[in-house]
């Protein structure tokens, strides 16, 4: 970029990778500093000590009431947070309805509790619903594993050390119950936040639904594995009629009962101690939520259901056809096609979803009726609990899908050793947990599995391998803040407060006259087929806009441009700024094309200008999206013969003010990107690029810009 730029007398916008993250790292928003603390072993040491019981382990976090606040006060949320519980019916027939979480028992139940206080009656119930999933990354032979909420390094010599492994777990809860300390003080009493939407609110916050996988869950409930969490049917006989494990029946169960009748009897580790009973309110076996990707998809469908198919047939003749089969699905949009058929070496969870859609015909005619049946059963139950509302009859065809699944499943009784499986098991708590949580698709474990990617996986690669984990929390820490910044309205480097009424908008950008300019903007739009220029109308008779209004730093354009690199559907989208402070340097104001005649071609039907600065306004209710804008007036009536470039020079009053109007966005068609005519005159050595629009009286409209540019500035 230096290289191409250098002829120009320019620079690149940074002068090298240290000189951007500089920036970034200056942010304010999203900056939620990360944190350490060590934990060591502190237990009884036998006569050989091995080593990790004096390593001292690091737990690096951010503080969850610290990034709590950011997201309330976030105003890209502001219509997104739901911050009463609610029970939604169905208006016909006045049958329940479940969607957003808030729309689920829980949450009112909680809200419940929240208003029998007179503490802390009146607050808003913030849940933080929290999600882990232990990944590993490895390069060589080596082998980490890290977690979400707390990483660890440890020697694979002690991983089957039954002292180790409870230490560990140990070590996972007392992190969890550390890193969520900040919180507790404020779940019995309010704080006041300040949230996106301009209001201050009471709020009280409750540990909410906790996503893994059934491994983690394992860990999370201090529960044997093979059993189920969140009931206390026995491990050999799953589908029994059990009752839910509750955190009041466990503490007696520990306290009554030896440890081995715990381990042998319940499924329950009573050497550990869960991280929700530091919190008020807080039931880890209640709080275990759905996870769609890993029961139902890659456990129920893909582990147990096809490679039972598979170990059924045996025949490869047999499992080859199905292969084909699976090939020859014809096309279809948003389906993955499978060339090679449904035998790959690593499944994804993609992978997994798409075999759903074209597996079920494959099999059918080479496997008995059952099985076809209890594939048809599963899918049933699948596609019910992903709907986004579900009502009270999805919950009875839910119900209904799983007892035929149960009748037909047992078709494979001579092809695998046990039905007892917690996955499959898992299914049968689906419908208490839409009760209590809301459609499952808001909570699975599929958000913490593609969060590894862009959290773990890429930053580890970004690193030099070198204290790996110091790099990748910077990274994730950057890559944050440019998160934030690009979700928020404006630019992101912009400290400065904008003016919030037309007073003090004026003053902010020299244009005292910003309020006739609005009045006459007004008369143009509720006047349409008025022809008069709004200037000839007499003061009285214009409309008046004395209200606030809020300014945006930046416009974003979306166009269509396939010769450029574009998203999808050869699509676009580019920012217009109109900025004051921009990197906290200098003002950024772009020029666009303004669309003043829709029947002409090209420029012939277009002007100009310079974007001052983008507001919005109410006026008797209706929101206008303006900018402020300094007209630009072309040079001849056709492009320069030598450039093939059109020529336009920024419009004076004969007074020599600039030529200033109030515009409706939607007239705003493209940026527009403006080349000075410099003609034989040197150029100052101290001119700055940004200095080039205020200190040139002429310019070309620069038709290379990119392909749109191109086709409408010819």
């Amino acid at each position: 970029m230096a290289a191409t730029l250098a002829k120009h007398h320019d620079t690149p916008p940074f002068a090298d990778h240290k000189d951007l993250h500089n920036v970034i790292d200056a942010t304010q928003l999203g900056d939620v500093p990360w944190q350490c603390f060590s934990a060591q072993y502190t237990g009884e040491q036998p006569e050989v000590v091995p080593p990790w019981m004096d390593e001292e382990f690091e737990v690096w976090y951010r503080d969850p009431r610290a990034m709590a606040h950011n997201i309330l006060a976030n105003p890209t949320y502001k219509d997104e947070i739901d911050y009463v519980p609610f029970r939604e019916y169905d208006a016909s027939d006045e049958t329940r309805r479940w969607k957003y979480f808030m729309s689920g028992d829980w949450a009112w139940q909680q809200a419940d509790t929240i208003s029998q206080d007179p503490e802390t009656h009146g607050s808003a119930l913030i849940p933080i619903i929290l999600g882990s999933d232990k990944t590993t990354v490895s390069v060589g032979t080596g082998n980490n594993e890290y977690y979400p909420l707390y990483a660890s390094i440890a020697d694979k010599t002690h991983s089957k050390d039954d002292l180790f492994r409870i230490f560990r777990r140990q070590l996972f809860h007392s992190s969890l119950s550390a890193i969520l300390s900040s919180l507790k003080p404020v779940m019995t009493e309010y704080e006041v936040v300040h949230c996106g939407d301009g209001h201050f609110r009471r709020v009280i916050y409750s540990l909410g639904p906790y996503i893994a996988d059934y491994e983690e869950q394992l860990v999370l409930s201090c529960i044997v594995k093979h059993w189920c969490p969140k009931c206390i049917a026995v491990r050999t006989n799953l589908d029994g009629d059990a009752t839910y494990r509750t955190r009041k029946f466990t503490d007696f169960l520990i306290n009554e009962l030896h440890a081995d009748v715990l381990w042998d009897e319940f499924g329950l580790i009573g050497d550990l101690v869960p991280f929700t009973n530091d919190f008020p309110r807080a039931d880890i076996h209640e709080l275990l939520s759905f996870d769609l990707l890993h029961q139902l998809i890659k456990g129920a469908f893909k582990d147990h259901l096809v490679d039972w198919v598979a170990k059924y047939l045996k025949a490869k003749e047999i499992m080859s056809d199905i292969d084909r089969r699976v090939a020859a699905v014809p096309s279809f949009s948003g389906l993955r096609c499978f060339p090679q058929g449904h035998d790959f070496k690593q499944w994804t969870g993609d992978d997994s979803k798409a075999l759903m859609k074209v597996f079920l015909p494959a099999i059918e005619g080479h496997v008995p009726q059952d099985m076809v049946r209890a594939f048809h059963t599963l899918l049933e139950f699948c596609y019910l609990v992903w709907r986004n509302v579900i009502t009270e009859d999805t919950l009875i065809q839910i119900q209904d899908a799983l007892g035929h699944f149960h009748q037909y499943h047992t078709i494979f009784e001579n092809v695998v050793p046990t039905f007892s499986l917690p996955h499959q098991h898992s299914m049968v708590h689906y419908v208490d947990m839409i009760r209590l949580f809301g459609a499952p698709n808001g909570l699975c474990s599929s958000i913490t599995e593609s969060k590894h990617i862009k959290a773990v996986k890429e930053p580890w690669r970004w690193s030099n391998r070198h204290n790996a984990l110091g790099q990748m929390l910077v990274t994730n820490q950057r890559l944050d803040k440019l998160a934030v910044s690009r979700m928020l309205t404006g630019t992101i480097l912009s400290k400065r407060k904008r003016a919030q009424i037309v007073a003090a908008l004026a003053h902010e950008v020299a244009v005292p006259d910003l309020r006739h300019l609005i009045r006459y903007f007004l008369f143009s739009q509720l006047n349409p087929d008025d022809a008069r220029n709004p200037k000839d109308i007499p003061a009285a008779s214009l409309p008046r806009h004395e209200g606030k209004l809020q300014v945006f730093n930046s416009a974003a354009a979306t166009f269509y441009a396939p010769s450029d690199l574009s998203g999808i559907g050869g699509m676009r989208r580019e920012h217009i700024r109109a900025c004051p402070l921009w990197r906290n340097e200098y003002p950024h104001n772009d020029c666009v094309f303004i669309n003043t005649d829709s029947d002409a071609e090209g420029m012939r039907g277009l002007e100009v200008a310079r974007v001052i600065c983008f507001f919005s306004f109410k006026h008797n209710w209706e929101v206008y999206p303006c900018a402020l804008i300094q007209w630009f007036e072309k040079i001849g009536d056709c492009p320069d013969e030598d450039t093939g470039m059109w020529m336009v020079a920024p419009s004076f009053h004969e007074d020599g003010s600039r030529n200033l109007a109030v515009i409706h966005i939607e007239t705003v068609f493209h940026a527009a990107h403006l080349i000075a005519i410099y003609g034989s005159e040197y150029i100052p050595h101290s001119l700055k690029f940004y200095h080039s629009l205020d200190t040139f009286g002429s310019f070309y409209v620069n038709k290379y810009a990119d392909h749109h540019a191109f086709e409408i500035a010819s």
